[in-house]
């Protein structure tokens, strides 16, 4: 087996386990919202896990909002070793990166040509310290565009595994239950494979809506539409994520920093290291986000989602590490 090409994207990610690439083929599905509560969900996996959010939606950035780093304070800092995340917690377990701490004014607009997002997704893959992370999951935006093109590219050398790394990046699939959503999901499927990008499975998001006062469901954007096309298309379905009044209602009061310690609290002096190796590793005053997300009845769907995403990477972990152990050494 060929030998990967060594890069400075992959020298960068060399200290990152996983990279989940989070896709959608429609907007306004809650891709960013799933890429969120996928990134939290990943963290109560284990109370020393390490996760980084990334997002590349470069006209669209929401990640600081839904995470509470939409402050003047939260801004990236440059060191002699990188650009330095912002951190959610205490404790840094949880970092963010994005375009929209680089912009002087949070509302301003990105007018970019195909070119200039490359090098900022070059830059962001390249030049960000994240330190050992468990995981790295990365927000794009709808479609199938220079974003995705630009990430794959970039991450190509990750695409040939070996002993040392028997991983490479893989993809997660979001959509409503709506047929037409299904459909321009089907064309991010189509993406993944014309470039050999390993898909995890499909999650079926805005799946139904509980009243919260009486509890009757309501099938607002349909129902069951993802799971018929997971199977058909040979795809692992992770789960059904009904509309949930309390995620809302959380986002949103994250957004506008009414949820004390959440968010730029996390900016501080301590070395990604001394994060993981932290105190409280499970939360408690130092995660505040992560404490109020878990009473959510989203987190009890999503629970169960990463634990199948886990899975899923072990397993591809194994069959990799097993082709590796047969082939004849060259």
């Amino acid at each position: 087996m060929a030998e990967p090409l060594e890069t400075p994207v992959s020298r960068r990610l060399s200290s990152v386990k996983n990279i989940i690439i989070v896709l959608s083929g429609k907007g306004g599905v809650g891709k960013s919202s799933s890429s969120v509560q996928l990134a939290l969900s990943l963290l109560n996996t284990s109370p020393t896990a390490r996760v980084g959010l990334l997002d590349l939606d470069l006209t669209g950035p929401s990640l600081p909002r839904m995470v509470g780093l939409d402050v003047p304070e939260a801004s990236v800092h440059q060191s002699s070793a990188g650009w330095v995340p912002v951190y959610v917690d205490k404790e840094r377990r949880l970092g963010v990166m994005s375009i929209g701490f680089l912009l002087a004014n949070r509302g301003d607009s990105i007018v970019w040509r195909g070119p200039k997002k490359d090098g900022m997704i070059r830059q962001f893959l390249s030049e960000v310290r994240w330190g050992d992370l468990d995981y790295l999951v990365i927000d794009t935006p709808p479609g199938t565009s220079d974003e995705h093109i630009s990430l794959l590219t970039h991450l190509h050398p990750l695409f040939i595994p070996n002993a040392e790394r028997p991983t490479t990046p893989a993809a997660v699939l979001i959509s409503t239950p709506q047929t037409t959503a299904l459909n321009d999901t089907l064309k991010s499927l189509s993406f993944t494979r014309k470039l050999a990008l390993p898909v995890i499975g499909f999650v079926e998001n805005m799946s139904g809506y509980v009243c919260p006062c009486c509890g009757e469901i309501s099938d607002t954007f349909g129902r069951g539409g993802g799971e018929k096309m997971a199977e058909r298309e040979g795809l692992d379905f992770l789960g059904r994520v009904p509309i949930d009044t309390q995620l809302v209602a959380l986002l949103d009061a994250v957004s506008k920093g009414d949820v004390p310690g959440a968010g730029a609290e996390g900016q501080g002096t301590a070395t990604p290291a001394e994060g993981a190796n932290g105190t409280n590793g499970t939360g408690g005053e130092h995660f505040p986000l992560l404490d109020k997300y878990s009473e959510t009845a989203s987190s009890k769907v999503w629970s169960g989602i990463a634990d199948k995403v886990v899975a899923g990477i072990d397993a591809r972990r194994e069959a990799i590490s097993a082709r590796l152990a047969a082939a004849p050494a060259s």
